[in-house]
């Protein structure tokens, strides 16, 4: 095998000498092909798995979280939002664009301050881009008057 770094190809067993080019190309289209499928535009919801430390911990009270509104928790980094009366729901309030905790809901809609993606109170779903993925949704449930993680 040639040392030169300068040499085209690059001899591995059992096949012929593949280009470096070739090689780079190929590891470069994956990585994007991979970054692409990150970005799917809009989407549904994500459901995430709760970690270990939410399951089962009340996050929200009811009476906190108004109907058509929500809430944002930034010491769990979660929004708890109750789209229809009775319905609450709960995202990660980590925007899906660069990671910046959304700050508020209003009108309908969870709001980041860093580049004003917005999301929909009622699935997560981005109304308002920059970010093109919905937050991550945890399952919860209602428990006397608090909200649960399941």
């Amino acid at each position: 095998m040639n040392d030169d770094v300068t040499a085209e190809t690059v001899e591995t067993p059992g096949a012929r000498g593949i280009g470096r080019r070739a090689m780079l190309c190929c590891a470069g289209a994956a990585a994007g092909a991979a970054a692409l499928a990150g970005c799917a535009p809009g989407g549904g919801a994500r459901k995430a798995e709760p970690a270990a430390k939410l399951r089962g911990k009340e996050i929200a009270k009811v009476a906190d979280v108004p109907v058509g509104g929500g809430k944002i928790y930034p010491d769990t980094k979660l929004v708890v939002t109750q789209p229809v009366a009775g319905t609450f729901k709960a995202f990660s309030a980590s925007c899906t664009h660069q990671g910046c905790l959304t700050d508020r809901v209003e009108d309908g809609r969870i709001e980041c301050p860093c580049h004003g993606s917005r999301f929909k109170v009622a699935d997560g779903t981005v109304a308002q881009g920059p970010a093109k993925r919905a937050l991550l949704e945890y399952p919860v449930q209602v428990k006397g008057d608090g909200i649960v993680v399941v």
